[in-house]
């Protein structure tokens, strides 16, 4: 599993995605209720699984470096 979703998203990055997501979704539910609040699941399924599909993509990764062992 983890070739196909390595885990590439650092904590902080992850809390603020799952954040955005529920503001997102709170505008589909209780603000407006149009449909571009539904475009929140994709920030909050990433936050939540820790792995960006467009990360894996362009080879970005927001996790630390692994510390080398002495």
């Amino acid at each position: 599993m983890s070739k196909i979703l390595p885990r590439n998203e650092h904590s902080v990055d992850r809390a603020l995605r799952v954040l955005l997501g529920l503001g997102l979704l709170s505008l589909a539910v209780a603000g407006p209720k149009t449909v571009w609040g539904f475009v929140g699941l994709v920030p909050l399924v990433t936050g939540l699984i820790g792995s960006c599909p467009l990360y894996t993509v362009f080879g970005l990764s927001t996790c630390p470096l692994p510390k080398p062992r002495t």
